[in-house]
């Protein structure tokens, strides 16, 4: 890691929790009823005997509206920042429905939930590549596999990294807005991790200013994750990228 990249925790609570909705789109309500439509047509929808559903990674809540949407309760959504929890909770009618977790996506799940008793787990927005280490990645994969009832759900997008890009194909535009311009810039460190560095331009009294800060990124093959899925014991039913380059994994346990 470079000196100047700090980790996924303090990027997010020094820049990006406080933009992250309008990273989005601005409209959370919005963004989860797409979720949703998707995870409808994986086939997740909760039932009145076994319903809990976890949503590691969950930001400002769109996979956990989407969740509750399609009938599961509660919905555990776990995420670091508690700005972003806090924010959750906000949209979110009825206290049962959603129970927040402020804590690592590593460690949480045994804690969280007995195995077997999970019907679905979502770990959606590119939270995976954040782990630290791809031995996090298969030892968070073996905690989902425990959790799960016996056909239970599995879902992750992600964003594959493998692939280099080179010169100024590394600046991408993640948003803009009158007030807000959000670019990325892409630093390849090895073959399993790259370096993002996030520059934002805000906009005050007509005047406009740069923040920016790094972290790194694990690059996960959508092949490699598919053999840690089976590995762990999960049967990968879906893998593909949509329109806007997320990778779409679904797997459900045997």
């Amino acid at each position: 890691m470079t000196p100047d990249a700090g980790t996924t925790v303090d990027h997010y609570d020094r820049l990006l929790a406080e933009h992250y909705t309008w990273m989005l789109g601005g409209d959370v309500h919005e963004v989860a009823d797409r979720q949703a439509a998707l995870l409808a047509e994986l086939g997740l929808a909760g039932t009145e005997d076994d319903g809990t559903a976890i949503d590691l990674g969950c930001g400002s809540g769109a996979q956990t509206l989407a969740l509750i949407r399609l009938g599961f309760s509660p919905v555990i959504a776990v995420d670091t920042s508690r700005r972003l929890l806090d924010e959750l909770v906000s949209y979110v009618r009825g206290a049962e429905a959603v129970r927040p977790v402020h804590g690592d996506i590593r460690t949480v799940l045994p804690e969280a939930a007995e195995p077997g008793t999970v019907a679905a787990v979502v770990c959606m927005g590119d939270t995976l590549p954040h782990l630290p280490s791809k031995s996090d990645v298969r030892v968070l994969l073996g905690h989902i596999n425990r959790a799960l009832v016996s056909g239970g759900h599995l879902v992750v997008t992600y964003r594959d990294l493998t692939a280099e890009l080179r010169g100024t194909n590394r600046f991408i535009p993640v948003r803009s807005s009158d007030n807000r311009l959000l670019t990325c810039f892409l630093e390849y460190r090895d073959e399993d991790t790259v370096i993002v560095h996030d520059l934002l331009h805000t906009r005050t009294n007509g005047s406009w200013q740069q923040q920016a800060s790094s972290y790194p990124k694990l690059r996960l093959a959508s092949s490699w994750l598919i053999e840690q899925c089976r590995a762990a014991g999960l049967d990968v039913r879906h893998d593909a990228a949509d329109s806007r380059g997320m990778r779409i994994l679904h797997a459900v346990k045997p």
